[in-house]
């Protein structure tokens, strides 16, 4: 049996936090490098050059959210090494290990026709086509051939739904 899904935004409500201007993640501080405060970071961002050109961004930590400029930024083996220009020494740097880095959603490039950013898809309405609803997607999945929409039902069953044109007939 084949079942064709419309995406569509639901009426949630919005998480207003500290920034008056809505932020999208883009990288996730996992360790000190070196004696000079440097942090390795891992990207969650698939757009080339994202950490090269960067100037500020927020990082999210347990104790709040602190902007920083952003001095340096170079790929390594696993990700990137960032120094900041606050961030001195490792003793420094280890106060903001496990850091979300994010930044406007504004600096953003547009996605290209029927492209999507997956933060965008996060909380919105799955249906079939008849408009009898699936759940709501939790999580957006990267594997190697196509995305994956992780779907959460109204009792909180999870639904794995390959995102593929097939199967997903409209975005709205």
């Amino acid at each position: 049996m084949s079942v064709a899904l419309v995406v569509e935004h639901s009426s949630r409500i919005a998480d207003h936090g500290m920034a008056d201007v809505p932020m999208v993640t883009i990288g996730k501080i996992v360790g000190t490098h070196g004696v000079g405060g440097e942090v390795k970071v891992t990207s969650y961002s698939d757009v080339p050059g994202r950490f090269e050109g960067l100037k500020q961004v927020q990082v999210q930590v347990s104790s709040g959210v602190q902007t920083l400029t952003v001095l340096s930024s170079r790929r390594s083996a696993q990700g990137y090494l960032v120094r900041f220009a606050s961030i001195e020494t490792p003793e420094a740097a280890k106060t903001i290990i496990g850091g979300i880095l994010q930044i406007p959603e504004e600096r953003l490039p547009p996605p290209s026709e029927d492209q999507y950013y997956q933060y965008q898809l996060l909380g919105m309405d799955v249906r079939i086509e008849d408009g009898a609803s699936v759940g709501v997607i939790k999580e957006v999945l990267t594997t190697n051939g196509n995305a994956v929409f992780v779907v959460e039902d109204s009792v909180g069953g999870e639904h794995l739904i390959p995102a593929t044109k097939e199967l997903v007939r409209s975005v709205d």
